[in-house]
């Protein structure tokens, strides 16, 4: 960094800029090679263009240098500077002065060099922004820690990552025009909360000094999205960023995107047709129905297989279990199956830790897992043929949950009884437990059509298209502090 700074104070006294406001450009490199890609070796275009690229390969020898330019979509064009097009001090300045890293303006004629290689041969070079700190070298790469903690330079020398990012944008793009398609409207709903709720988990705490009143940021979309429907928006979603005070490892993450949407006069079937319209028209944006994974190949073109939590975990320990099976019995299969289990947990917690333990990770292609018991989800409608058991599913693929959804509760009376049951556990010391919403309440005493919900995590389903950890898929994820 000494020797760079050096060279940008040598560029300052020299009345040269070292990041000019804009540098002169007639020609992106994607469009000179769309242009000029199809030129025979030694094949000159007599056209004279000036470009703009990051430096990410560079050789300098004697009378003719070589580097690659590289643009924000990858894009990389060679450009050759020699003693007889530049000039001899020109090319002892570009020796002395540009580095792996920098932005740099060449201007010249596009040609095709001996090997093939479509060029630019500089009649002129300047900087256009000076790098200060080195760029690793394309062939080392940087290991995984420098990928999340400096993504910026993940993204300058690999193009895994900057797939990654588009691939992203396309999931997301995919999903609005999906559900723009079926005629759900997009709306925006506050971040900031008095009231946590909307799913089970601990939130961030904050302060409103307008008001001086206790915020919470908002755990889940799902309160806010049902008043809309409740207002007559039938076909609602939103993608907005959640927060949640919790654990941080491979598959979790204190802020991340999620997609709510919600229809009337649906339920959890019908949610179930939308949520793989959604999925598929996300493999198709991307090329692809089917994903190579470590435990296998996913196809998503296949039959997607329905479920049952108690039949699947029967299956899966070899003996019968139902919503009637006691905590006794339950401990002993978690014992004799090494499944931790907190001796606090009823018996419905014990079967979903079981069922998430010895029973989600086999499940490799898409499988819809329903008929949870209550516990799983306080919002969800009780099952019309079996009160032990409620409308609620979630979409396993890879062995991991990507989505979920409900056939929605909208009885106002028997949703008051579940936020309270909540606000006690609550008050008990649950950090987790939700919180009473009278205004929601409210809103649904004011009548809510029937409805289905959806719930699904875009890191999530990015990480089933790119086979990346949770922190690759998000662009700059949360991290602990580096020990300084």
């Amino acid at each position: 960094m000494r020797i760079r700074l050096a060279k940008r104070a040598d560029l300052l006294e020299s009345g040269r800029e070292a990041y000019p406001v804009k540098p002169e450009r007639t020609h992106s490199l994607t469009e000179l090679r769309k242009r000029f890609g199809s030129l025979a070796a030694e094949e000159t275009s007599g056209e004279v263009v000036s470009a703009v690229g990051r430096v990410v390969f560079i050789r300098n020898s004697g009378k003719l240098c070589f580097a690659t330019l590289q643009e924000g979509n990858g894009t990389r064009l060679q450009v050759m500077l020699s003693l007889a097009a530049v000039g001899a001090e020109a090319l002892a300045d570009w020796k002395s002065l540009a580095d792996l890293g920098d932005h740099v303006q060449v201007h010249g004629e596009v040609l095709s060099s001996k090997r093939g290689e479509l060029s630019i041969m500089a009649d002129s070079w300047s900087m256009a922004s000076k790098a200060l700190r080195p760029l690793p070298t394309l062939h080392a790469g940087v290991n995984e820690e420098t990928r999340v903690r400096q993504r910026y330079v993940d993204l300058m020398v690999r193009e895994e990552a900057r797939d990654m990012v588009r691939k992203r944008a396309a999931i997301t793009r995919s999903i609005r025009e999906t559900l723009h398609a079926l005629d759900y409207v997009e709306v925006e709903t506050p971040i900031l909360q008095l009231v946590h709720g909307g799913a089970t988990a601990r939130p961030f705490e904050t302060h409103l000094n307008a008001f001086d009143q206790k915020m919470t940021l908002r755990i889940a979309l799902e309160l806010y999205l049902k008043r809309a429907v409740v207002g007559g928006i039938d076909r609602v979603y939103e993608i907005g960023r959640i927060f949640r005070n919790e654990g941080v490892d491979s598959t979790h993450s204190p802020e991340f995107t999620m997609l709510e949407c919600y229809e009337a006069y649906t339920d959890q079937f019908g949610m179930a047709e939308r949520m793989k319209e959604i999925i598929l028209n996300c493999a198709d944006a991307l090329g692809s129905r089917t994903i190579e994974t470590d435990k296998g190949t996913i196809d998503l073109d296949g039959d997607w297989a329905w479920l049952g939590v108690y039949p699947g975990l029967s299956a899966a320990v070899d003996q019968e279990i139902t919503p009637e099976t006691s905590e006794e019995i339950l401990r002993r299969i978690a014992e004799s199956r090494g499944v931790a289990v907190n001796p606090a947990w009823q018996a419905e917690k014990l079967v979903l830790e079981l069922f998430s333990e010895l029973v989600e990770p086999s499940l490799l292609q898409p499988t819809f897992v329903y008929d949870y018991p209550p516990s799983a989800q306080p919002l969800a409608r009780q099952h019309r043929a079996n009160p032990r058991l409620i409308e609620a599913w979630d979409l396993i693929i890879g062995g991991m949950e990507r989505g979920t959804a409900f056939s929605e509760l909208i009885d106002p009376v028997i949703q008051r009884e579940r936020l309270t049951a909540q606000s006690r556990r609550a008050a008990e010391g649950d950090d987790e437990a939700m919180q009473l919403d009278e205004d929601f309440l409210r809103a649904l005493e004011y009548g809510a059509p029937p409805m289905g919900g959806i719930g699904l995590g875009i890191d999530r389903l990015v990480m089933l298209f790119t086979n990346v950890g949770i922190r690759e898929s998000i662009l700059f994820p949360i991290l602990k502090p580096a020990q300084v």
